[in-house]
């Protein structure tokens, strides 16, 4: 068997590291003995976008808001459904993220970040939010694990109570909310339904085969 290797090491603001390794083609991404990532599970990821695009398919200058670059599987899929009009903004905290994706995960990314529907915002997703008012048409959290964060506590804020109030602002009317999740929280889904978003709760592959672990993906739509 192909052993891993090491690739590179990035410290979280607020706490922990990350690190990326790659054993041939595949490549993981963990924080401590926790993976986050593997380039061999992208199904769900990949749900997460064209979900989205389903539902705000009649507005063809939308503007998404994805939080997390991670492996590129969400912003690529993104891509292929969204039209010529689409604008897409990537919020990644950590900025070796981003180096990574322009250099050892480059055949990943093939080439994505150069559309030029796509800009990259360096910084906390959460201040970027908070800032903005009826701004975005969609909203994509891959942000840690899901609700439940695993990398740094200031995550969480963004599925608390408040952190939701924000993100509905930030939304424009009939815009929708998607987050990913490792796994079920049915006290997450109660405060999207106390914030006043219509909830739906998906279950999905892990892997694009019809084998292996289901994560969830919340489609949380704002009237």
């Amino acid at each position: 068997m192909i052993p891993w290797e090491r690739l590179d090491t990035a410290e979280v603001l607020g706490g922990g590291q990350l690190k990326l390794s790659r054993r041939g083609t595949e490549y993981s991404i963990m924080v401590g003995t926790i993976e986050l990532m593997n380039s061999r599970l992208s199904g769900s990821e990949e749900a997460l976008a064209t979900l989205t695009q389903e539902r705000i398919a009649d507005r063809p200058e939308a503007h998404v808001l994805i939080g997390g670059l991670g492996m590129g599987f969400t912003l690529r899929a993104a891509l292929a459904v969204a039209g010529p009009k689409v604008r897409l903004t990537v919020s990644e905290l950590v900025p070796a993220i981003v180096t990574w994706a322009r250099g050892p995960m480059a055949e990943l990314f093939d080439g994505c970040l150069d559309d030029p529907r796509v800009s990259i915002s360096q910084g906390d997703i959460g201040e970027l939010i908070a800032a903005k008012k009826e701004a975005f048409d969609a909203i994509l959290l891959d942000v840690d694990n899901g609700p439940e964060g695993l990398t740094r506590r200031e995550n969480d804020r963004l599925y608390d109570a408040k952190g939701l109030a924000r993100t509905y602002a930030a939304l424009r009317p009939g815009g929708v909310l998607a987050v990913w999740s490792s796994g079920p929280d049915s006290s997450f889904t109660t405060r999207l339904q106390r914030t006043g978003f219509a909830v739906e709760e998906v279950k999905v592959r892990a892997r694009q085969k019809k084998r292996g672990a289901r994560h969830v993906i919340w489609l949380a739509t704002r009237p």
